[in-house]
């Protein structure tokens, strides 16, 4: 029950967060303009914040286990190409195609992933998740902005000039490019500078979520309840079995194998809603999927958590 409830404190603000964005729909009465411009303060202002101070902030040579980081990426790089290959079979909806993808490989691993390892395994085990992160948080946004670009320029015919300088020009991209060119720098930002720019990026989660509350379509899950389905299923289920078992088969047990759980099964990235909604895919279909994989989340972290210690791996 210890798991359960490990599971249910982290996804707990998630829920709250996105209640307060509802109710804040219901009581004001937001137009779906204002929610889009909601939506591009997240797009065009906080992600590019968080991009930034992930790379400026990154430090991982006192920690860095090349074999963990390595598995973990590629992982993460062999959920995605198999999203890539297997969801054009199922729908020609262009914008559909680009939302399942990032909804099944992208995980809130960086809103969750620390918490539960810590509270599995105490304060000295957070630096792990926190290690993976600086590696596979990158990953996560580079291959979103691909996946998102292919998608939007594929419905005018493949033109791979286009989708690069698509991605180039990606407010997030310029982020993580401005981030790395600052921290190879011979000298650092005065604090005047980079606290402000840390302080906004903090944001980027609790108001994303808001704005995916006030943007929720209850009837997009009536009439997408099989794209819906799928892509839960997969997200919860199909992916953290194959992530999970190859790290078992590989020989991961105890923190290392608890890291790589909380990356495969944690549920889809909040920060996927705001880039749907402004890179023309499919956001009600993100929204409802971020919503519901937040809510199963709790019980199906538990069930993961449950069986990897009954077999001895936690």
């Amino acid at each position: 029950m210890n798991s359960f409830f490990v599971a249910l404190s982290a996804v707990i603000p998630l829920m709250i967060y996105m209640g307060i964005g509802l109710l804040a729909q219901k009581k004001e009465g937001f137009t779906d303009k204002i929610i889009a411009n909601f939506n591009k303060l997240v797009f065009h202002v906080f992600l590019p914040a968080n991009m930034f101070v992930s790379v400026y902030t990154s430090d991982v040579k006192k920690t860095l286990q090349p074999s963990l980081v390595l598995y973990c990426f590629g992982g993460v790089l062999a959920i995605w190409l198999l999203s890539f290959l297997i969801i054009p079979r199922f729908t020609s909806d262009n914008r559909k195609r680009g939302a399942l993808i990032q909804l099944i490989y992208r995980s809130n691993f960086i809103l969750l992933g620390t918490s539960i390892v810590e509270s599995l395994f105490g304060p000295e085990a957070a630096a792990l998740p926190m290690m993976v992160a600086a590696f596979v948080v990158s990953e996560f946004n580079v291959l979103a902005v691909f996946t998102l670009e292919y998608y939007r320029s594929n419905s005018s015919g493949f033109n791979l000039k286009k989708i690069l300088l698509g991605c180039l020009k990606n407010d997030m991209i310029i982020g993580a490019i401005v981030g790395a060119v600052f921290k190879i720098l011979p000298f650092t930002l005065p604090p005047l500078l980079l606290k402000p720019i840390i302080t906004v990026s903090r944001c980027t989660t609790p108001f994303a979520l808001i704005v995916l509350g006030a943007s929720f379509n209850f009837q997009c899950i009536m009439n997408e309840w099989k794209a819906i389905f799928w892509g839960v299923v997969a997200k919860l289920f199909l992916n953290p079995l194959l992530f999970i078992g190859g790290a078992v088969l590989l020989g991961f047990r105890g923190k290392e194998l608890a890291t790589i759980m909380a990356l495969a099964a944690t549920p889809s990235a909040v920060a996927g809603f705001a880039m749907a909604k402004e890179m023309d895919s499919d956001a009600d279909l993100t929204g409802s999927c971020v919503i519901i994989t937040s809510g199963l989340s709790c019980v199906t972290l538990f069930l993961w958590v449950y069986f990897l210690n009954a077999f001895g791996y936690l």
